[in-house]
């Protein structure tokens, strides 16, 4: 699904960051060849309930890992993002700009997306 890249992550990529309604913050981290984002807080804590795998609906959702990304070019990346309230992974995009994040997440091969920008908070 995605192909590997020879494009090195930026420093600025590395960090923790909230979400547009300040509910969720993740952490994007080196691993492999990309970026990995782990669930490192919420305002309200809740479980996993509607994972698709049942084994997994009484898990936490803070210490999920939600994104799974690899670069396709400077300051842009591909792979998914799982949506703890939906229980469901999509597609998606991330390009970094300055402090910023936009992530993108689609679905029917990209023909619906949904973006929000999420702002780093370290």
């Amino acid at each position: 699904m995605l192909a590997s890249s020879a494009f090195a992550q930026s420093p600025d990529t590395v960090g923790t960051y909230v979400n547009e309604t300040g509910g969720t913050k993740v952490k994007l981290d080196d691993c492999r060849e990309g970026l990995c984002g782990t669930v490192v807080w919420m305002k309200s804590p809740v479980m996993d309930v509607n994972n698709p795998d049942a084994s997994k609906r009484n898990r936490p959702v803070v210490g999920l890992q939600a994104v799974s990304l690899k670069s396709t070019g400077p300051d842009t990346y591909a792979g998914t993002l799982y949506d703890t309230e939906s229980g469901k992974t999509y597609s998606g995009k991330a390009k970094f700009s300055g402090a910023n994040v936009e992530l993108s997440g689609c679905i029917l091969g990209g023909l619906i997306c949904k973006t929000s920008i999420w702002k780093r908070v370290e």
